[in-house]
Order: structure tokens, then sequence, then C-alpha cells
């Protein structure tokens, strides 16, 4: 008997999440309650629960599930957030950082992919997510200051444009290092700086404008 999407997701936060590591019981039951299987193309649907980034076209992927409740755990999303997602792709981690209570803005730079994970988001009951289209590298400064900001594309560093969009004590986490492998970075904006939490290895697609790769991507 084929499995149904809602076993899927329980044997994704039973399997995947508990078993590596995420304790959030409010990521846990966002995880559980987000439609994965809306998110993804008809052709890969039957392994939307699989441990694994799949491909949505235009060159671009949905994180793989742990990533995605990594980024949210270490955000620490509460209710009452305002909160930027950066590359929204597929629209899903928009759609659990929704599930957790923020207000959610997310910006994609390609049009058509914006275009889907709208449609997307609608489906899945997500409507209140903005999305926006443009170079995400340098965020959406009409709606900061921002509580928390996930970035899910590597950057060299934390664009600066980035960490100006940053409320008091906000945190932004982002997959930092070269084109090819990073490791998952929590940035805190302090009144004395960034503190800086380094997380787990990582492997995203580039975070492509002004403040992320351009041009030559293979560093």
């Amino acid at each position: 008997m084929r499995e149904t999407p809602e076993a899927g997701r329980l044997r994704m936060v039973s399997r995947q999440l508990r078993r590596r590591g995420i304790r959030d019981e409010r990521v846990l039951r966002a995880m559980a309650t987000v439609p994965r299987e809306l998110f993804v193309p008809e052709d890969v649907r039957a392994f939307a629960y699989e441990d694994e980034a799949l491909p949505i076209g235009h060159g671009q992927t949905i994180s793989q599930p742990y990533m995605v409740a990594r980024i949210c755990e270490l955000l620490e999303v509460r209710a009452t957030d305002n909160v930027l997602d950066v590359g929204t792709g597929s629209g899903y981690q928009a759609a659990v950082l929704a599930e957790l209570g923020a207000r959610v803005y997310s910006i994609e730079r390609l049009r058509a992919l914006a275009d889907e994970a709208r449609a997307s988001l609608s489906d899945a009951g997500y409507e209140s997510v903005e999305v926006h289209v443009g170079d995400g590298s340098l965020g959406l400064p009409e709606h900061a200051p921002y509580d928390a900001i996930a970035i899910a594309a590597a950057a060299p560093s934390v664009p600066a444009a980035i960490y100006d969009q940053l409320a008091d004590d906000g945190r932004v986490v982002v997959p930092v290092g070269t084109a090819r492998a990073q490791e998952l970075q929590l940035v805190v904006r302090g009144a004395d700086g960034p503190r800086v939490v380094r997380s787990v290895p990582c492997r995203f697609v580039p975070l492509l404008g002004r403040e992320g790769f351009s041009g030559d991507i293979r560093r």
C-alpha cells in the first residue's frame, strides 16, 4: 500500500528530524503539518518525504527536510516575529515559517519560481506569505526590521544589506562558505556587533546578486 502524505510526514519527523537532533517541538509540529508534497513537481512527489533535496526546475532545489527544520530551530521563530525568507524557491521554507506563526515575507530572483511558489503556498493554505521578486542578497528593506531572516542559498558571508535589516537581537541563518561547500551559521545582531554560532556542514545553491556570488561562482 502506498504511504499517505500524512504518514510520510510523521515518518520524516520521527526518523529524519528527531533522530538527527531536532528538539524544538514547535518546529517538529510545523514540519508534521506543512504538506511538502504540494511544493515539489508531480514527477518527484513520491519522494517528498525522503531525506534529500529535490529538483524544482530552473536549476533550483527544495532543501532536504532536515535543513529546513535546522534553520527554523536555529532562528527560534516566535509567533510575533517579522520574518524574511531569502530565496523563496518552492515556497516550502516560507510555509514552515508561517506555520510557526510568523509574519513572513519572501524574496525570489526568478519570476517563474516566485509565481509557482505563490500558487503552492495558496494551495497549502499559506496565502498570508508575501512573495516578492528581486535581488535577495539585498534583502527586502521595505518590510524591515526583521526579527529573523532565513537565507536558503550559500553566501561568502552574511550580506551587509541583510544584516542591516535585522532588528536589535535579530537572528539570521545563512550557509556560509564557497559555492561548493558551506556551514550553516546563526548570526545574532547585538549591541556589540554580530555574534556567530556555527552549526552543521551543508551544501546549498549559491546566492546570486550584488552581495552574493556573481560572475564566476566556482569559488
